[in-house]
C-alpha cells in the first residue's frame, strides 16, 4: 500500500474524509469516529449504528486508496518499477493526491483554482514523466541510471598513435 489509512488521518484529516466518504444517504460521520477507524483505535464510545456508517465511509476510503494504487501501478509498470522494494515519499504523495481526487469526484467547484484538482494533475504529470524515464523516484530509485555528474565521452578509438605517426 502506497499510503496508509493512518497517513490519510494525518493529512487530509478525518474532517475532510468524513465529508467526502460518507454515503450520501447519511449525515457525515463524526470526524473523531472516522479518525478512530482510520487508526484502528477502539470505537466503543459510539453507537453500533454510527460505527456501521463509519465503516461504510471507511470502505469508500479504502476503495479510493486501492484505485489510486492501481492507477499509480499502471504508470510505474511502464518503467519496470514493480514491485517496489521500498516506500518512496513521493509515491505516497501521489497516492494521497489521487485518492483525495477520487473521493471528491462529485464535488462542484471551479477546477482552475481547486487545490485537490491541482494536486491530482501534478501527480499524474509526474507519474507520466516517471513512466517516460524523465523523472526519478529519488536517490534509491532502482531504475535510474547512477551518474556522478561528470559527462560521459564515447569514441571510436584513436585514429593517430605513436606507431602510425613514427614515419612523419
Amino acid at each position: 500500500m502506497y499510503i496508509t489509512l493512518s497517513e490519510l488521518a494525518d493529512r487530509p484529516g478525518p474532517e475532510e474524509l468524513s465529508q467526502a466518504a460518507t454515503p450520501r444517504r447519511f449525515r457525515a460521520v463524526d470526524a473523531d469516529l472516522l479518525d478512530a477507524l482510520l487508526r484502528g483505535n477502539p470505537v466503543s464510545d459510539w453507537t453500533s449504528e454510527e460505527v456501521e456508517i463509519g465503516t461504510q465511509a471507511l470502505d469508500v476510503i479504502v476503495s479510493a486508496v486501492n484505485d489510486a494504487q492501481a492507477y499509480i501501478d499502471g504508470f510505474l509498470q511502464q518503467r519496470g518499477y514493480l514491485p517496489l522494494q521500498q516506500r518512496y515519499g513521493i509515491v505516497t504523495g501521489w497516492a494521497r493526491a489521487i485518492a483525495r481526487y477520487l473521493l471528491h469526484k462529485d464535488r462542484l467547484s471551479g477546477e482552475q483554482n481547486d487545490p485537490i484538482v491541482r494536486d491530482y494533475r501534478d501527480a499524474v504529470k509526474f507519474l507520466q514523466l516517471t513512466a517516460d524515464g524523465k523523472f526519478s523516484l529519488g536517490q534509491d530509485d532502482p531504475v535510474a541510471t547512477p551518474s556522478n555528474g561528470a559527462p560521459q565521452v564515447t569514441t571510436s578509438g584513436r585514429t593517430f598513435s605513436l606507431d602510425s605517426l613514427k614515419d612523419f
